[in-house]
C-alpha cells in the first residue's frame, strides 16, 4: 500500500465509510465509558455523520480508502446545540483515524486542513472540544498551537469537556507539510 494521503471534501455517498472510521476510531472509549454513556455517544457521532449541520466534512485517503475524517461546523449552536457558549466561529468534531492508520500523520493534516478551510472562511479562530480521554488528541493540539479556551468548557454528565482555539490569523497552514 502506497502511503500517499489525500486529504478531500467528503461527497455524500462517503458519509457511511466516514461513519465507520468514527465507530472504529473511538470504539476505546466503548471500554472506559459506562454502556448507557457508550451507547448515547455513539448515537450522537452517527447523528453529526450523518446530519446536515456540518459545513463541510473533510476526509483522508490512502489507495481510495477512507482512513480518516473531521467535520467542521459554523457554532456551537450547530456543533452541539448550545448557542449559550457564544462560539461563532468554526468547530472541528469527531477528528477520526483508523486504528491502522494511526501514526501516518493523518490527524495533522486533517486538522490543517480545517484550519485552512476555516481561514478561508474569515474566521479568525478554530475551535475544538474533546476530555482527558482523548490524552493523545490533547498532546497533539497543542503541539498544533492550540490553547486552552476555558470560557468554552462544559460539563457532559460529570465529564468535563475541554475547550481548546486556534489563533488562524497567527498560526494557519496553507498545506499539511
Amino acid at each position: 500500500m502506497s502511503q500517499k494521503i489525500i486529504i478531500r471534501e467528503a461527497e455524500n455517498n462517503d458519509r457511511d465509510a466516514i461513519a465507520e472510521v468514527i465507530l472504529d476510531a473511538y470504539h476505546q472509549y466503548s471500554e472506559i465509558m459506562p454502556e448507557p454513556l457508550w451507547l448515547a455517544y455513539r448515537k450522537s457521532l452517527l447523528e453529526s455523520v450523518h446530519g446536515d449541520a456540518p459545513i463541510v466534512r473533510i476526509i483522508a485517503e490512502i489507495d481510495k480508502k477512507i482512513i480518516g475524517s473531521a467535520l467542521l461546523f459554523s457554532s456551537s449552536e450547530t456543533a452541539y446545540g448550545k448557542p449559550e457558549l457564544g462560539i461563532h466561529s468554526p468547530i472541528l468534531r469527531l477528528l477520526a483515524v483508523s486504528p491502522s492508520a494511526r501514526g501516518l500523520g493523518v490527524a495533522t493534516h486533517l486538522i490543517h486542513e480545517a484550519a485552512r478551510r476555516s481561514h478561508e472562511l474569515g474566521a479568525t479562530t478554530l475551535n475544538l472540544h474533546t476530555s482527558e480521554m482523548m490524552a493523545s488528541a490533547i498532546k497533539l493540539y497543542y503541539r498544533l498551537g492550540f490553547k486552552r479556551a476555558y470560557e468554552t468548557d462544559l460539563m457532559n454528565g460529570e465529564t468535563l469537556v475541554q475547550g481548546f482555539q486556534l489563533d488562524l490569523q497567527n498560526s494557519v497552514r496553507t498545506s499539511a507539510g
